[in-house]
């Protein structure tokens, strides 16, 4: 999907490592381990949203709009986050799409009705995406840009000395390219695939069957090859393949489903 770049972490695309956890995902009382975002981190969200707002259509779609209520507001219900201001809002857009910005704000595309299919298939989206809001994923980006930034100033101050501007744009160039290749990209795709394991428990917390995460996966990754002849390497993508995140959610289901059968 289209990008933020203000807050480049803090959505879900659809347009497109390892499987182990990289973080708990709950405490000893089986509560996420939610992530606050800093105060002028909301505000930027908060401030995106309503930019977003102004420009797109926003969908009048009864059926879209009552199912985004119905499902957001079982989920709601089992996130612990003090302060969040949750929103969630359809757009009028074909493209199988969702995205979510510090503050609690939530968008859906139109097109991603046709993806999700039912309630427990849209609770996984809404799921993932609100989980990119408690685990402060965009947070955690925005801090890892910043010393990868202070590391190439570093580095241009400790190797850079003597060498001519060509030099040392070539140096910076390089030191760009396997930051981002080795770190970065990395980092975002760990960040996906615990926005999928956190998602499963939220959607299970709130009475969806979790394994309708798998299904909802599948269906997008056959709708992909379908209509996309893109095909970006795993280590080129800010996301995983879907291969990867299916697999990863069939081995997190025994966790997910605890939850599930607990209620």
């Amino acid at each position: 999907m289209k990008k933020f770049l203000l807050l480049p972490l803090a959505a879900l695309s659809f347009h497109f490592t390892s499987c182990a956890p990289v973080a708990p995902d709950t405490g000893a009382n089986g509560q996420v381990i939610v992530q606050r975002p800093s105060n002028s981190l909301v505000q930027q969200g908060l401030k995106e949203f309503a930019s977003i707002k102004s420009k797109k259509r926003i969908s009048h779609n009864s059926t879209y709009n009552a199912q985004t209520q119905r499902v957001a507001a079982r989920l709601k219900k089992v996130i612990i986050m003090p302060g969040a201001r949750w929103e969630f809002v359809v757009f009028e857009d074909p493209t199988p799409n969702a995205f979510a910005l510090p503050g609690g704000k939530v968008g859906i595309h139109t097109g991603l009705f046709q993806i999700t299919k039912n309630d427990a298939g849209l609770a996984a989206v809404l799921g993932h995406e609100i989980s990119h809001v408690t685990r402060n994923h965009a947070g955690a980006r925005q801090k890892r840009t910043m010393g990868l930034a202070l590391g190439g100033l570093v580095l241009d101050q400790v190797l850079g000395k003597g060498k001519s501007k060509t030099e040392r744009a070539k140096m910076a160039a390089g030191y760009g390219t396997l930051a981002t290749v080795g770190l970065a990209l990395p980092f975002s795709r760990k960040a996906e695939l615990e926005a999928d394991r956190i998602g499963a428990l939220y959607m299970a917390k709130a009475g969806y069957n979790p394994t309708e995460a798998v299904t909802m996966w599948q269906r997008f990754a056959a709708y992909k090859q379908k209509n996309s002849s893109k095909k970006t390497p795993e280590f080129l993508s800010t996301h995983p393949l879907d291969s990867t995140r299916i697999n990863a959610l069939r081995a997190y289901l025994p966790t997910a489903m605890k939850e599930y059968n607990r209620r």
